[in-house]
């Protein structure tokens, strides 16, 4: 059975300059081959950079790659998986003051919340409707959505690449 193939993207919101290459060195370990980023100016935070990288690689790159870069103070990065005829995507997003986040996502990108974490957020949510929006919040990653917006937003003035055209 041949290998099942993903593709993915992994954003550095926010790096320090010094972390930079060791960022491209942790990403390009991960794929098994080496890799440079195109670094801009992140605008929302002096002195950090920010980069996007296309990437595609055997199904469940997204969590090797996400593993290889936590773990460093001061640095925010979201990582995507699509997901392939036989596998569901991810999303990892992390930011220094949360940590990590996971969610499933499916083929149009909205994330997938399982059954057990349904169940679970009701029982801790014992009839609260407050508590059961706080305990889905967390299963969407809202807070982590919420931090690294204005860094998802600085990127509004760089170039854009059209994959496809409709119409």
């Amino acid at each position: 059975m041949a290998t099942a193939y993903a593709r993915g993207v992994v954003y550095i919101h926010s790096a320090p300059r010094a972390l930079c290459p060791h960022l491209e060195w942790a990403v390009g370990r991960a794929i098994g081959r080496a890799v440079n980023f195109d670094w801009d100016d992140q605008p929302v935070l002096e002195g950090s950079r920010r980069a996007e990288f296309y990437w595609d690689g055997p199904v469940g790159t997204g969590a090797a790659l996400a593993t290889a870069i936590r773990g460093w103070e001061h640095l925010r990065f979201e990582v995507t998986e699509d997901p392939t005829p036989r596998s569901d995507g991810g999303r990892w997003l992390h930011t220094p003051d949360l940590g990590i986040h996971y969610a499933q996502t499916d083929a149009a990108g909205n994330i997938v919340i399982g059954e057990d974490r349904i169940r679970y957020a009701m029982e801790i949510a014992a009839g609260s409707a407050v508590e059961l929006q706080r305990e889905l919040d967390v299963a969407l990653g809202s807070t982590w959505d919420e931090e690294l917006e204005p860094f998802r937003h600085a990127s509004d003035d760089s170039s854009v690449v059209w994959l496809h055209k409709v119409g």
